[in-house]
């Protein structure tokens, strides 16, 4: 199977490590031509998976043209923020049938809309859009230790065909149906690891973190089905599997970048000392304004934008978090 993936990131890197391994042909598409030739010729991405050598078999190159003639699959490996840009200029190299699969995990700012929405408008309709998600830090992936994730499309059977090629040895895909939940949560953990993060930089406990997930679970499912996603969906691997994994792990931007803020830097500042995309940072704006819209309850969410953008003090959001009105639990 010829395999092109749109963006050359840690994990749209990670990817064609794991999917060269099976025999799959390659092709992996970066953005900056300055940045891309280095990773062609040197074959090591410094900047996003330093130690990994790529094989001569993986195509590394900024031609999208020729990334995408004849791909079987597509994988969307850009930030969310950058989905519409990427994906609009080159939808004209892609054959007409060849699936397209999002690994963006965020919401777009502006319209609030999810990588698979931007997609299927993009491409004429959302048959041909699928989504993967699941605890996947892109280093695990790379060095090719076990990594089980979700692939989420609405028709079953091009979605069974697209699970199997996309199985490895270690690499093992589950599948659902409901593309809405799944998308966000990837989405939502995201928001959740910020916090989880800041809890890390004030020197707090693993008691505040696991309250800080227990509960951010809650707020995650409340907005999911809000907007009609299946429950069961954040109790799985795309849910509380993803977000275990991002605010616990030393690999989680967005629970460093969260730390970072925690210790006492600017949103500024850390954007300036954070070379990976934090895609929290951007959807939590995007969360919390859909959550107020609706009537939604996101007390953690809430505080992590007002500490980023209102220049809340970090322990202060704690304190006014502890200090809420004793309530039921469920």
């Amino acid at each position: 199977m010829k395999v092109a993936i749109l963006g050359n990131g840690g994990f749209g890197t990670a990817m064609a490590l794991a999917l060269e391994r099976v025999g799959h042909a390659v092709a992996l598409w970066g953005h900056d031509p300055v940045y891309t030739a280095r990773i062609a010729a040197t074959r090591q991405n410094p900047r996003y998976l330093e130690s990994f050598v790529l094989p001569d078999a993986i195509r590394v190159t900024h031609d999208a043209a020729a990334v995408l003639d004849r791909a079987d699959v597509v994988l969307l490996a850009v930030p969310t923020q950058h989905v519409r840009g990427v994906l609009g200029a080159v939808a004209a190299y892609l054959a007409p049938d060849a699936p397209v699969v999002s690994l963006a995990k965020g919401l777009e700012q502006g319209s609030g809309a999810r990588p698979s929405q931007i997609a299927a408008e993009l491409l004429g309709g959302p048959e041909r859009v699928f989504v993967l998600s699941g605890p996947s830090h892109a280093e695990e992936i790379a060095r090719d230790l076990p990594t089980t994730v979700v692939l989420a499309g609405a028709d079953d059977a091009p979605l069974q065909r697209l699970q199997t090629a996309l199985t490895t040895p270690s690499f093992r895909v589950y599948r659902n149906q409901d593309v809405l939940g799944t998308e966000l949560c990837g989405a939502l953990k995201n928001v959740m690891a910020l916090a989880a993060g800041i809890a890390d930089g004030l020197g707090y406990g693993d008691n505040a973190k696991a309250a800080i997930l227990a509960r951010g679970l809650v707020e995650m499912l409340r907005f999911g089905q809000g907007l009609g996603a299946d429950p069961r969906t954040f109790f799985g691997l795309a849910g509380v599997g993803d977000l275990a994994v991002t605010a616990f792990s030393a690999h989680g931007r967005n629970r460093a970048f969260g730390e970072r803020i925690g210790r006492g830097e600017t949103l500024a500042q850390a954007l300036a000392a954070s070379p990976k995309v934090a895609e929290g940072v951007w959807t939590s704006r995007v969360v919390v304004e859909q959550a107020q819209q609706r009537g939604v309850e996101m007390p953690i969410a809430a505080a992590v934008v007002r500490v980023l953008y209102e220049g809340l003090a970090p322990r202060d959001a704690v304190r006014a978090l502890m200090e809420r009105d004793p309530k039921a639990e469920a």
